[in-house]
């Protein structure tokens, strides 16, 4: 190990030690300066560039470096040795990208469906094998349903989850179905094989009904948004009571909530 390998694993394992009273490791700051080093103007940076934007010597610059290459964050251009940002930050990008089409997009629908049925309505989308919402209109009902922007609940027993395990790929599906169902109520369908026939209902009715399995007293229906590629992306909630949501007005709730889940479909390309 030359001299100055070696002062700077001394000087970050004392950063370490010190760490108690940090907010970040000084390792993971660093590679977030990496990242912003790069511009339009500088597209691609060699070792002893980056090694000065992070005034650090090149040995560790180049630790960082290569770990980034190896998580997909950071390309090495073969040509000249000089380094590039990676695929990885363009999915990353991708994602906050489409999260924020479909909220923006939404809206007016979202307040339009509010309007007639008076009921919470939700717009939530997927996050690994959970559900986020990404924006909620709550009903002026004194007995509604609540719910905040960013909470997350599980797909496996909510409408909207539920929708999106219908139309998801095989292989990300059978993954979550594989974990235990975590009872909620007690009428939260903790059978895999049942919970498997109510996705095939969803997919040939266009359209999901949670009864109570989240929340005991509510009932809410979902829908699905798709974007330019027929992916499904996010979904439409309509939530209320049970007192309210009566079965004989199920039919017509749920054709409204499809309807707007297609208007807002049709927005982003579909």
């Amino acid at each position: 190990m030359n001299d100055v390998t070696e002062t700077t694993s001394r000087q970050e394992e004392t950063e370490t030690r010190r760490g108690s009273g940090r907010t970040s490791l000084s390792s993971v700051s660093n590679a977030l300066k990496m990242l912003k080093a790069f511009s339009d103007e500088t597209s691609e940076l060699g070792i002893t560039e980056l090694a000065k934007s992070l005034s650090v010597a090149k040995s560790t610059a180049h630790r960082i470096a290569s770990t980034l290459v190896n998580d997909g964050f950071l390309e090495k251009n073969p040509a000249n040795e000089k380094y590039r940002l990676g695929l990885a930050l363009f999915r990353l990008g991708a994602q906050v990208r489409r999260r924020m089409n479909v909220s923006y997009e939404s809206r007016p629908m979202l307040m339009d469906l509010r309007a007639k049925t008076n009921e919470t309505i939700l717009l939530a989308i997927p996050d690994e094998d959970q559900i986020l919402y990404a924006f909620h209109l709550e009903s002026s009902h004194a007995i509604r349903m609540r719910s905040d922007i960013g909470v997350r609940k599980p797909m496996v027993c909510t409408a909207e989850g539920q929708v999106m395990l219908a139309y998801m790929s095989e292989s990300r599906r059978l993954p979550i179905l594989k974990e235990p169902i975590k009872k909620r109520t007690a009428h939260t369908i903790t059978d895999p094989e049942k919970l498997k026939a109510k996705l095939d209902t969803i997919r040939v009715q266009g359209y999901s009904l949670e009864d109570q399995e989240s929340e005991t007293g509510m009932r809410s229906i979902a829908a699905p948004i798709y974007n330019s590629e027929r992916n499904v992306v996010g979904c439409v909630a309509l939530a209320g009571p049970v007192i309210r949501m009566k079965d004989d007005l199920i039919p017509g709730l749920a054709d409204q909530v499809i309807q707007t889940a297609m208007q807002i479909s049709q927005r982003l390309g579909y």
